[in-house]
């Protein structure tokens, strides 16, 4: 006795049957959102790196931050050795220097010598010698000059003075002509270091 065709997926003895879960299905490609390979996010997680972010293990590349080319605290916005009021003497040349100093030393020198009268001829030198061809000459020796030419007029009127009174005020001509060695000698310690001092006190007759 012959047995009864089976419709399909019944199982029947010399039909294969799939195994169990699985269907007949074709299988489907991964969505273009779901990770694995053409997906996103790409392999090594979220988000892609960029060339910013600290290497794997979360640690600071080797010499810390800032990378190499970053922001320099020490030289951003600072002149390099040898410019205009930079560390180290602040003067192109040490001809400048030598000029700026003598036109700040110069004066009290000349007015030691002649008791008070001729403490502007050493600024007028360096001004005369060197101003036009050097700025930074110039800077330094028109204050020098203007303060010494100043108290250089206080010293003949405290001469004046001391002689009128007959001797009672002869102690004006020694303030007029110890003003002009004290600044002369702190605009020069401030030109060894690069500073253009501005003298108080002083008119402005050389421009």
């Amino acid at each position: 006795m012959t047995e009864p065709p089976r419709p399909p997926g019944a199982g029947g003895p010399d039909e294969p049957t799939a195994p169990f879960g699985s269907s007949h299905e074709p299988p489907t490609a991964p969505l273009s959102g779901a990770p694995g390979a053409g997906g996103y996010p790409p392999p090594g997680g979220y988000p892609p790196p960029t060339g910013d972010q600290p290497p794997t293990g979360g640690y600071p590349p080797p010499g810390g931050y800032p990378p190499p080319g970053g922001y320099d605290p020490k030289g951003a916005g600072h002149p390099t050795g040898g410019a205009y009021g930079a560390p180290g003497g602040g003067y192109t040349t040490s001809d400048d220097k030598t000029w700026a100093l003598i036109a700040h030393f110069g004066g009290p020198v000349g007015v030691i010598v002649s008791g008070g009268l001729l403490g502007w001829v050493a600024p007028l030198i360096a001004n005369s010698a060197k101003g036009q061809q050097s700025p930074t000459v110039r800077a330094h020796a028109l204050p020098a000059l203007n303060f010494q030419i100043t108290w250089a007029i206080a010293n003949v009127i405290g001469y004046v003075l001391a002689l009128v009174t007959c001797g009672i005020l002869f102690f004006v001509p020694m303030i007029t002509a110890l003003v002009p060695i004290i600044f002369g000698i702190i605009g020069g310690v401030k030109a060894t270091e690069g500073v253009v001092y501005r003298y108080p006190m002083s008119g402005n007759f050389v421009k």
